[in-house]
């Protein structure tokens, strides 16, 4: 993948975020979709004209295929409401109205026999912010992410929960009867054609995984920030930085994160002679570190972008046929999501490295350790590093690739499940812990900064960091100014991203 091809990918990814952002509304169906939509319906009737079985119109859903069915309005009251078993917290209002925004995008391909007035019901519901509340915990998402899904499709309905915003901004769950009453909307009836075309896709564990994309995606920024700071004030040898360096192997992401690293470096950095010439590899590796995380996340991303353009439902039509296949399968965002955690976990491991740095004197430049000025008085930062090493552990916890734990399901059917849903919320969950870790970094550069005298720096983010983290005259408390840094340093990567993305 090139690097305007990698730029333009990651780009594609957060306009499809903000594209579900409250407030935004989904463009009308085109000519042309509508077109598409309308022959892929005339496709569906001809064959059941035909007398040609068709899955879940004709004959029963999983192992049930083998028996006959011919209700087209039982059938999609019977699908969703069979598969509301989803349990646990829900999704956040983010990936909720993402997840639907991914199935109204795949239903209007004209590849699944939805109804373009149907479509047109389901699309207003959402640009009127209609918010379905997803419980996050019961599919194999092997069949699509049957559980999430249907929990979507029956708030449509009137049952289960919705989520609303009020005034300030602060979102929570009301039943959805009472929502769409407010919003003087009338619950749906789910077709079976339609209720298949939602159900049976992969938007749940896809919505999830293209958030967590971004999520690591600025945490890797964040790190290179924090890196090139850190690098700066102990004044360790820039020589690991240069361009040549990344250029003698020729990995693009190693590149590209010198380039961050450089940028994050005080002009004319030159080594203190009382460093030495070759740093832990937690500031020496940092460009290969990261450069090996972007090459990978880059990589992710191309399978996201594809699986969010392309159709996931089953049967599907092409060309005047109904085709019965398995698109449904989410194993393309399954390793997508094991492959993001595993790289989420180096990249919180490389900060974790370099608080170790920053807190040992024989690491540091001879300052005390743990950075308090009153060693054996105070403890400095010892209970940072420590929960900075519980978070990384719990991090490998959640690591372990959901691929691996594969169980067979649904008679003879579902036989081989991704469990890409799992997978991905796990993701999430680390992702929260990374920027803790991450937090913990900046916190410990705000007291190195403060200890050596190095100067906060004018450039965002330096001024707020030494604000939110003051000299440590003597221990206080500091969850808050862990959790205060990891939010401005995600924003920073945040912003910092746009702006060399062009966005």
């Amino acid at each position: 993948m090139s690097s305007a091809e990698k730029v333009s990918t990651r780009r594609e990814l957060a306009e499809l975020i903000r594209g579900a952002d409250s407030g935004v509304v989904l463009e009308d169906c085109t000519t042309s979709d509508l077109d598409r939509m309308r022959e892929s319906s005339t496709t569906v009737d001809k064959a059941l004209a035909a007398g040609l079985p068709v899955y879940g119109l004709t004959r029963g859903f999983g192992p049930l295929v083998r028996y006959p069915a011919d209700s087209e309005l039982e059938q999609g009251r019977g699908m969703i409401a069979h598969l509301g078993t989803g349990q646990g917290p829900p999704l956040d209002p983010a990936a909720c109205r993402l997840i639907v925004r991914l199935r109204l995008n795949s239903m209007r391909k004209g590849y699944s026999a939805v109804s373009p007035v149907f479509w047109q019901r389901l699309a207003g519901l959402w640009n009127r912010g209609f918010v379905p509340a997803i419980p996050r915990e019961g599919t194999v998402s092997a069949s699509g992410d049957l559980q999430p899904l249907a929990a979507a499709a029956l708030a449509y309905t009137g049952s289960g929960e919705a989520w609303v915003r009020n005034d300030q901004g602060v979102w929570s769950t009301r039943p959805a009867s009472l929502v769409l009453a407010e919003l003087g909307a009338e619950p749906l009836e789910w077709p079976v054609r339609e209720a298949l075309a939602f159900v049976n896709g992969t938007g749940a564990s896809l919505a999830v995984a293209i958030l967590n994309h971004e999520s690591v995606l600025r945490l890797a920024r964040a790190v290179a920030v924090l890196t090139g700071r850190l690098a700066g004030l102990l004044r360790v040898n820039p020589e690991p930085y240069q361009p040549a360096i990344g250029v003698a192997r020729g990995q693009r992401g190693q590149l590209e994160a010198a380039e961050w690293l450089r940028r994050a470096l005080p002009p004319a950095l030159e080594r203190d002679e009382a460093r030495p010439l070759q740093e832990p590899y937690s500031l020496r590796c940092a460009p290969q570190v990261l450069g090996a995380a972007l090459d990978q996340l880059d990589s992710v991303a191309d399978v996201l972008a594809r699986e969010a353009r392309g159709c996931t439902d089953n049967p599907i039509t092409s060309d005047g046929v109904v085709l019965h296949g398995g698109n449904f399968h989410a194993m393309p965002v399954g390793f997508a999501s094991d492959l993001t955690g595993l790289v989420l976990h180096q990249v919180a491991y490389l900060a974790e490295r370099q608080l170790a740095v920053l807190c040992d004197p024989v690491l540091n430049g001879g300052l005390p350790p743990m950075l308090t000025p009153r060693p054996g008085r105070a403890c400095g930062l010892a209970g940072v590093q420590l929960s900075a090493t519980s978070f990384v552990a719990k991090i490998r916890q959640l690591g372990y690739p959901a691929s691996l734990t594969s169980l067979p399901t649904n008679g003879w059917n579902q036989d081989h499940v991704p469990m890409a849903l799992n997978g991905a919320n796990s993701v999430a969950e680390a992702a929260g812990l990374a920027w803790l870790v991450v937090g913990s970094l900046a916190v410990g550069i705000a007291q190195l900064d403060a200890v050596s005298g190095g100067g906060s720096g004018t450039s965002r983010p330096w001024p707020e960091l030494a604000a939110l983290s003051p000299p440590l005259e003597a221990d206080r408390p500091m969850a808050a100014e862990v959790r205060a840094a990891g939010k401005l340093l995600a924003d920073t990567a945040a912003e910092l991203l746009a702006r060399e993305h062009g966005r």
